[in-house]
């Protein structure tokens, strides 16, 4: 999607109306285009999903479902919404697709009012070893609404032991079982945990956010044959606007999981996001995307082995999808301060714990990164190497307390990076 002649976009009326809003997107814009982005979770949306997202659509109220509305005037938002369905089923082969979740944490909330009741046991994987918020930590509402019991990984190979998640699975006996990760660089093997699920009469549900972008474009396996329910994101690897949406390879959960969502955990749905989740879907559905999903993954792979050439630890040894963690325990680091020079050095990363970490939640002992931002730029695996090296020449010079002159030195060679491989858009 990179191109040497971006698109601009002109903001003639917001320049008018509100010069200080305008002003401070194109300092975003110019963080951005200065910065290798790096952070697994974030992508460059397509000038045609962001001339969607900043349409009229967003005037409209569509309460309710295409066909089944609550106000007048939604012709075509009924039509803007079946689009995006059908689109999604194709990419995903599901029989039942929803678009109107605002976010991913917002699809997993409808999830789990469809499927359980408040103090239902539930089995997700626990944070420190990968999962997310909504899978079950204390601090978010799936940890104060459902009896979570967290599973996490082996301590020695820091993959998920599936003979131990057996054993738990059969001790809990949870109503559902949730897979998927925010920070597990690993595949899951879908089939395996949908025979658990079944061997306790739990529902299976996989959020696929960080790798639905990979599975659209045939580099990752699929989840939708083997869970009961599937949820996503659509702005990571999908590569488009920030939203959400639920699935499901049978329509079975489609009367539970609509009234879940509407009205169960949302009002009006967001028309101008699914008009750019429709665009994002459109995008993904053309061949070009398949070249695009295999380029994140194989430039995973070259950025981990060369990270590991110049001495780093990552945790489970590797990558299989988008994103891998770094050990900083032997380099005497933590996450907080490598991010915040990190920054200065035009590198974004983001602090995570890593499995068995024995550092505090804010200021773990691991750093996550991923590859879809840079892919989308262009980058191809001689660069990815290029950035490997700025990213352990910054560690090395924290480490051993190199004075501003190396940072500076990693600073340049991300700024000539960054112009090489411009965003595909500008601002004027």
């Amino acid at each position: 999607m990179a191109s040497t002649q971006p698109l601009t976009l002109s903001f003639s009326a917001l320049d008018r109306s509100d010069p200080k809003v305008a002003n401070l997107i194109r300092q975003e814009y110019e963080r951005q285009s200065t910065t290798l982005e790096l952070i697994p979770s974030e992508n460059l949306a397509s000038p045609a999903v962001l001339e969607a997202l900043g349409t009229l659509l967003t005037n409209k109220y569509a309460e309710g479902y295409p066909g089944r509305r609550y106000y007048g005037g939604c012709e075509v938002m009924d039509q803007i919404e079946t689009l995006a369905q059908e689109r999604a089923k194709e990419l995903f082969g599901a029989e039942y697709v929803n678009v109107q979740p605002h976010a991913g944490s917002q699809a997993n909330a409808a999830i789990y009012q469809a499927v359980c009741k408040p103090g239902d046991r539930v089995m997700g994987m626990d944070l420190a070893a990968g999962g997310h918020l909504t899978h079950g930590s204390p601090a978010n509402f799936s940890g104060k609404l459902y009896q979570i019991h967290p599973y996490g990984v082996n301590r020695e190979t820091e993959l998920v032991d599936y003979e131990q998640l057996q054993r738990q699975a059969e001790e809990v006996r949870p109503r559902m079982l949730m897979a998927g990760y925010s920070a597990y660089p690993r595949r899951l093997d879908f089939a395996r945990l949908r025979q658990i699920a079944d061997s306790v009469d739990a529902v299976l549900v996989t959020d696929m956010a960080h790798f639905a972008g990979l599975v659209a474009g045939d580099a990752h396996p699929s989840p939708v044959p083997d869970s009961h329910i599937v949820t996503t994101t659509t702005q990571k690897t999908l590569r488009g606007a920030w939203g959400g949406m639920i699935l499901a390879a049978g329509a079975e959960w489609q009367k539970p999981l609509d009234s879940a969502l509407f009205p169960g955990t949302q009002g009006g749905p967001l028309m101008h996001a699914i008009a750019a989740k429709a665009v994002c879907f459109g995008e993904a559905l053309k061949p070009e995307f398949k070249q695009y999903a295999k380029a994140v993954v194989d430039n995973a792979q070259a950025l981990a082995r060369r990270l590991q050439e110049r001495g780093l630890r990552l945790t489970t040894g590797g990558t299989d999808n988008h994103l891998m963690l770094i050990d900083l325990r032997p380099l005497g680091l933590k996450g907080r301060s490598v991010v915040e020079i990190a920054d200065r050095a035009g590198i974004t990363l983001n602090a995570n714990s890593i499995p068995y970490d024995e550092a505090s939640k804010f200021n773990p002992s691991g750093v996550r990164l991923g590859t879809p931002n840079i892919t989308t730029r262009g980058m191809g695996e001689a660069q990815v190497v290029e950035v490997a090296d700025c990213v352990v020449d910054l560690l090395e010079a924290l480490s051993e307390e190199k004075g501003p002159a190396s940072l500076a030195a990693v600073r340049e060679r991300t700024l000539d990076l960054c112009r090489r491989f411009p965003l595909p858009y500008g601002f004027e």
